[in-house]
């Protein structure tokens, strides 16, 4: 029998900017729950949730990891998040896994930038969230002013669900109560902004207030629930872990108005129908008796245990030797083991049933966002895609010793799987091997993972820009290719036209075939086009891919001994390679949008420094805490060493995230030095 029913489950997610203090808030729940005896911190190593080598010598969190403890008959599972920008995509990953996010904020540092993306996506994802303002201890007369900031950055909607005492040493419920002492404000006025948003989520149920004058527990506990999953009421709570101060009300928060799986708003699945091209949105229904669905949100290899993938249960039961499908496999595996997780311990169970959070191991044919089910029926579902940011910052990278490029490749894949914002690729404009990740520190981070974890060394530098070609006129191309070797020749004649396609340089080729009358026999038309393909991939001006060309061709000649296909691709790519050169071919480079969290005092010389880079300004705000928010594009190759230099510029305050926002034109200059550095292989004729 499952130890739990969807009904006392809670799936919870802290989250926040580094340092507000979320993986030691979880020590103490923890200790507070009896699963630690004492609390271990950062600082030492020894907490439960930082047990990687990296986060220990960066004494930070760098991965998501799940605990899980009983309180006061609710089962809850928190899923500590990393929060420097750098990690966030580790942080929203997670998001499908729970029906609640708790956005912690640190009462010294106040809303920071992985704040402000934390609850801007929970609310696109249609998750409720919460505020806990942690270490409250020394800053106890400036909690009005961040309650004033957190409601002029998120709205009204956010209010004190409990209030620190005069003297810090604890807090006051101003939900069920509306009287006491408290360090600002007042208790009656608290409860009653409080009761007031709440029941304007349902009319009858203000309807009903506003002629009584009150209501029951249980019809204020169901308007609070309904406020918060509508997203109409966001509670804040305080604690300081270090004093203990607000532990046992995040816990009674935590059990008793949290939403459950059944009252939380169902994670959306796309289902694509049989003979249908189109997707639908598709609702789990958290039903024990339900087709089996679950969802795949981590995955992470363990050098014991071997490949690991946490899973959510989202609809049905599933229980230990239970056979299951994976996306649209038609061969079902069989999950012999399933375990519940508490930082890197793992405890077998039996069963779980929707809300359970359980960790598949020794599957390698799972993978991040893998759908499992129990029945063909759902072989075209998939999980909605989270808006995981683009990594952009990039290192090409090549193996230090010889003859372990297999290894490294090996290596690189695992951690490709385990991490959403990780991508190696091969860019063929440039014949070199990039890693990108979020940033320096995440690249950082990567390279000790490969050295802790598989002791691989790895050379790497600065990747060249992977820019990209394409025209902005129309023009003709010719070529003849003939070859006499004494024994059977080559012939190939092509005419054709070029031209930008649909005017963006996004599109790839579209290929015409004009000729008529059998100036070219239909044969060797693939020829052509695979010539044409050759060219658009090695570059006909710098050596960059080409795309957004309209190619028709409209004539030529063949010979009915000599011609060949290997003569049709020869011809069709120099005609092209000829076209293009007359088209007035530009250069396009990457631009990413940046957005810059700094100091108010920074502005100047942040504004000043984007304009020395070819940027655009989009935006500058002011934000409270004397704090500003500039956004921008800017070129990638200007971006490569930004996390050193704002920090220099703002003495280490500032934060930034960035993702690729479009190719534009390069200016002429530039552009001349791009050509005239190329130095094509002429093919021989």
């Amino acid at each position: 029998m499952p130890r739990h029913t969807p009904g006392n489950i809670r799936n919870i997610a802290l989250t926040g900017h580094a340092g507000a203090g979320k993986t030691t808030l979880i020590e103490r729940l923890l200790a507070h729950a009896g699963v630690i005896g004492k609390c271990g911190t950062v600082e030492d190593g020894n907490t439960v949730c930082d047990f990687e080598p990296e986060e220990k010598a960066h004494k930070h969190s760098l991965y998501s990891s799940l605990v899980h403890f009983d309180n006061d008959g609710t089962h809850i599972n928190l899923i500590d998040t990393p929060g420097f920008p750098d990690f966030i995509g580790q942080a929203i990953s997670v998001f499908p896994a729970v029906e609640t996010i708790a956005v912690v904020i640190g009462a010294d540092k106040g809303i920071q930038a992985t704040t402000r993306r934390m609850m801007a996506v929970a609310q696109e994802r249609n998750l409720p969230r919460m505020i806990i303002v942690n270490k409250i201890d020394e800053h106890l007369d400036d909690l009005e002013a961040l309650v004033d900031q957190i409601q002029e950055q998120f709205g009204s909607v956010c209010l004190p669900l409990n209030i620190p005492t005069p003297d810090g040493k604890g807090v006051v419920d101003v939900w069920e109560k509306s009287e006491g002492k408290v360090a600002f404000s007042s208790v009656n006025d608290a409860h009653q902004k409080l009761v007031d948003q709440a029941v304007e989520a349902d009319e009858q149920l203000m309807t009903l207030y506003l002629e009584k004058g009150s209501l029951t527990k249980q019809q204020l506990h169901d308007a609070f629930e309904a406020s918060l999953t509508a997203g109409h009421l966001i509670p804040i709570v305080f604690t300081s872990v270090r004093d203990e101060v607000g532990i046992d009300a995040l816990l009674n928060v935590f059990s008793h108005l949290c939403p459950t799986p059944e009252e939380g708003n169902p994670r959306p699945f796309q289902l694509l129908l049989k003979d249908e091209t189109e997707v639908q949105d598709w609702f789990p229904k958290p039903d024990p008796n339900e087709t089996l669905v679950a969802h795949v949100f981590k995955v992470t290899t363990d050098q014991f245990v071997g490949k690991i993938a946490l899973a959510r249960i989202h609809q049905g039961t599933i229980k230990a030797g239970d056979q299951v499908y994976i996306n649209d496999g038609n061969k079902a595996i069989r999950l012999a083991h399933l375990h519940k997780v508490n930082g890197k311990e793992h405890t077998e169970v039996d069963t779980a049933v929707p809300g359970d959070i359980i960790a598949i191991t020794k599957h390698d044919e799972i993978h991040i966002n893998d759908v499992l089910h129990a029945s063909n029926k759902l072989s075209e579902l998939r999980f909605k895609p989270l808006p995981i940011p683009r990594p952009m910052y990039g290192l090409a990278i090549e193996a230090k010793a010889r003859g372990e490029e297999a290894k490294i490749s090996n290596a690189l894949h695992k951690l490709v799987e385990e991490d959403p914002t990780f991508v190696v690729e091969r860019i063929n404009a440039t014949r070199q091997t990039v890693a990108r990740a979020m940033g320096e520190l995440h690249m950082r981070v990567i390279l000790e993972r490969l050295h802790n974890r598989f002791k691989l060394e790895l050379d790497t530098h600065p990747p060249k820009v992977a820019y990209k070609e394409t025209i902005t006129a129309k023009a003709e191309g010719h070529h003849r290719h003939k070859k006499q070797t004494g024994g059977a020749g080559q012939f190939g004649e092509v005419y054709l036209r070029v031209e930008p396609l649909n005017g963006t340089s996004d599109a790839g080729l579209e290929f015409v075939d004009a000729t008529v009358g059998g100036s070219i026999p239909r044969q060797f038309l693939p020829a052509i086009e695979k010539g044409i393909k050759q060219a658009m991939t090695d570059g006909a001006v710098a050596g960059y891919p080409l795309s957004g060309v309209r190619v028709e061709v409209y004539d030529g000649k063949y010979h009915a001994v000599d011609s060949k296909e290997v003569a049709f691709i020869a011809a069709g790519k120099r005609a092209f390679i000829d076209a293009i050169r007359k088209a007035k071919p530009v250069i396009l480079e990457p631009f990413v949008e940046v957005e810059v969290s700094a100091p108010a005092t920074s502005l100047g010389d942040i504004t000043a420094d984007f304009s020395s880079k070819r940027a655009h300004i989009l935006d500058t705000q002011m934000q409270p805490g004397d704090m500003c928010l500039i956004r921008a594009k800017a070129p990638l190759s200007e971006m490569s060493h930004y996390s050193s230099q704002l920090k220099s510029m703002t003495s280490g305050q500032g934060t930034f995230v960035m993702d690729y926002s479009h190719d534009e034109t390069t200016p002429p200059n530039v552009q001349q030095e791009i050509i005239a550095a190329y130095s094509p292989d002429e093919e021989e004729d």
